[in-house]
């Protein structure tokens, strides 16, 4: 039976950490093949593709973006009736049964579309990817303003965006999941669609969770956890900066700035199954 694809889109990332990513998926027999979508300008990842006879390396020798890369990976699972297709960052590692017991899930429970399990630093403390649908005060003040006398009230405004008060130890359905690790009910794409491709890097997490959400759920699961040495690229890098404020601009025209009445009824939805108390 064809059950689990993995893709991963690789640009220029280190080897070794590529190395890592790959042997946490290849114990598991349920994999039916793993993608390498390289968007490299050189293909020096192809060796990969003798570790393996499942492993598949797509060289595109252009940067084609996050979504666009998975997409074409997406194509491959729908057309070979794959059931399950799992979306990694090349930063990503974890342990053998971690596939295994999401898998298990997922078959017990066919109202989920989506599953992000625990998320953690690679010493062990929890990064905060559950969130609510963002408002462009949540990008915004949160991604320039983060100082002085600001801090504090990002503080607050995180503890219910980044779900914080739930203590991240139950199971929740989550309106936005990362995009570092995506367990995806492949039937769910067909009907709800692939990666938004006018999202070149980032936020087409958002956008994916979110038309998933709307007619499943989009779960985390705290009983397995993986590690993500997650790099905040765009605090870093100008280039990246860019792309990630292009993209905002694209989602908050896609669904909405300040009125957004979905996302309203959503979170506060949300909230509410959650019991948070203001």
């Amino acid at each position: 039976m064809n059950n689990i694809n993995i893709s991963i889109v690789l640009y220029k990332n280190n080897i070794n950490a590529i190395k890592k990513v790959i042997s946490s998926c290849l114990s598991l027999r349920l994999i039916y093949r793993i993608y390498l979508i390289d968007n490299s300008p050189i293909d020096e990842f192809r060796v990969f593709s003798n570790i393996d006879k499942r492993i598949r390396y797509i060289f595109n020798n252009n940067n084609l973006g996050f979504g666009k890369g998975h997409n074409i990976a997406f194509i491959e699972s729908i057309k070979d009736n794959i059931i399950y297709h799992l979306v990694l960052n090349p930063d990503v590692y974890f342990e053998n049964e971690v596939l295994e017991e999401i898998y298990n899930f997922m078959e017990g429970n066919h109202d989920i579309g989506l599953v992000m399990p625990k998320v953690l630093n690679p010493d062990g403390s929890l990064q905060y990817l559950c969130k609510l649908l963002p408002t462009p005060i949540n990008v915004f003040v949160r991604r320039f303003l983060n100082f002085g006398p600001l801090k504090k009230f990002i503080e607050k405004m995180n503890y219910v965006y980044e779900m914080r008060f739930t203590g991240y130890d139950k199971i929740m359905n989550v309106p936005y999941l990362s995009g570092c690790f995506m367990f995806l009910r492949t039937e769910v794409l067909k009907e709800i669609g692939l990666f938004d491709e006018n999202f070149f890097m980032y936020f087409e997490d958002i956008d994916l969770s979110r038309r998933i959400h709307q007619k499943y759920r989009t779960v985390y699961y705290p009983f397995v956890s993986i590690y993500h040495e997650y790099a905040k690229g765009s605090y870093k890098y100008k280039k990246l900066l860019k792309y990630h404020i292009k993209s905002a601009i694209y989602y908050f025209n896609k669904w909405g700035w300040f009125f957004d009445k979905e996302r309203n009824i959503i979170n506060e939805e949300t909230l509410k199954k959650l019991r948070y108390k203001k």
